[in-house]
């Protein structure tokens, strides 16, 4: 059964397909089926196809497997092949592939001396607000397809593999709240703090005076329109404006999926001035996407930064931590979530497939296929270590009574 949706240019996109099988052959550890222009199939390894490829034939099959990782991806977004099925399937088996050839060399030195790269020895304020609002500003109504009810855009955590989203990303935003221990009246800044669900979580069941900044126009929009409906104006504040530019003190703070856009470079001034914000005694929840010290830029990162992040950098936990405390931190907890993040990610890539057709409508076939194949390979890199996501949570000296003296507080 097959419903297909038609686009410009007379181009299709299947939503949901079964496809028949003429022979084996193939790859015997992955089973995958591909279906060529012709209406013909080739059915590759054993057992239930775990995705679809359509393309041309099998020997088209066969070079794009080979191909660097740039350049699959940029043929995937222009529509030259699709998958249907399981696109992180897909994206494990082609990279259990070898391909170290002088493609992906090229495109790992501009990776590491591109422009792009630069941006995290140089990055102006205006260049930091247009790099953010490249990626936030698609529009609120794209996110909302793949996002929770809350419009959580950043790590879940999952009591149980087979939790909804919504649950996991309500768990987070509660762990986040209990890590810091935030009290009735205190004051709490969100750094960077999307479409506001923290804050609004802080305010509204801790009864804490929050305070969200971002650099996104649709996000602080949206932001302020739930604080409105919720009759919250007095008890939260939501900023447009960088990080860099907020004032005051604080008594608790958290940064959560933000600080990749800080660079590795500016990591200690970015502590420093959290450090500036928090009052003696008081603690920061910093919560990152990182990757371990032995990964390098590829042309999956060239890929990323030109079509996603532009000028974002995933530094290693050493440095973060080497950072904080350069910054007068002391490290109170790391946990690990990278787990939980490749959940996520994988709940993400299934609603934008349950969604495709309106997200095709929002924002068309490129962008979405970018933000599809994006969160699926993360998924991978999630699943296999590639990438991380770390909690630390952090104490300004002073004040050390108000400082719990035990975790059990979290788990409460």
């Amino acid at each position: 059964m097959k419903e297909t949706q038609q686009l410009r240019n007379d181009e299709e996109i299947v939503v949901n397909a079964e496809g028949g099988k003429t022979k084996s052959g193939g790859d015997d550890s992955v089973a995958f089926v591909i279906q060529c222009s012709d209406g013909g199939s080739v059915s590759c390894g054993s057992g239930i196809p775990q995705f679809k490829i359509k393309a041309r034939d099998p020997e088209h099959v066969n070079t794009l497997f080979k191909d660097d990782p740039y350049s699959i991806a940029l043929a995937f977004v222009r529509g030259e092949f699709s998958i249907e099925g399981d696109l992180v399937a897909a994206i494990r088996h082609y990279r259990s592939q070898s391909h170290r050839g002088i493609g992906y060399l090229f495109y790992s030195a501009l990776a590491h001396y591109s422009v792009g790269r630069l941006e995290a020895w140089f990055q102006s304020r205006h260049r930091a607000a247009s790099n953010i609002r490249f990626h936030y500003d698609q529009s609120n109504e794209f996110y909302a397809q793949f996002l929770d009810s809350r419009m959580v855009y950043s790590c879940g955590y999952f009591q149980r593999p087979d939790q909804s989203l919504d649950e996991a990303q309500l768990r987070k935003i509660e762990h986040i709240c209990r890590k810091l221990n935030i009290q009735r009246g205190e004051s709490f800044l969100d750094i960077g703090c999307g479409w506001g669900a923290l804050a609004l979580h802080a305010a509204e069941k801790y009864g804490a005076t929050s305070i969200g900044c971002t650099l996104s126009k649709q996000q602080f929009n949206f932001a302020s329109q739930m604080i409105a409906q919720r009759q919250l104006a007095d008890r939260i504040r939501i900023l447009l404006r960088d990080y860099r530019e907020v004032e005051g003190t604080v008594d608790k703070m958290a940064s959560v999926g933000m600080f990749e856009h800080v660079g590795c470079r500016r990591m200690v001034q970015y502590f420093k001035k959290l450090n500036d914000l928090l009052r003696p005694g008081g603690l920061l929840l910093n919560h990152g996407i990182m990757r371990p010290e032995t990964r390098k830029d590829g042309p999956e990162t060239l890929f990323i930064r030109k079509n996603i992040w532009p000028g974002a950098e995933l530094p290693p936990l050493s440095l973060v931590v080497g950072a904080a405390e350069e910054a007068g931190f002391e490290v109170v907890d790391v946990e690990n979530l990278r787990p939980h993040y490749a959940l996520t990610c994988r709940s993400w890539v299934e609603r934008l497939q349950e969604h495709a057709l309106p997200c095709l409508r929002l924002v068309g076939l490129p962008t979405y296929r970018t933000w599809l194949l994006t969160l699926a390979a993360s998924a991978a890199f999630f699943e296999e270590g590639s990438l991380t996501v770390n909690q630390l949570l952090l104490y300004k000296p002073g004040q050390p009574s108000q400082r719990p003296f035990t975790r059990d507080y979290m788990y409460v």
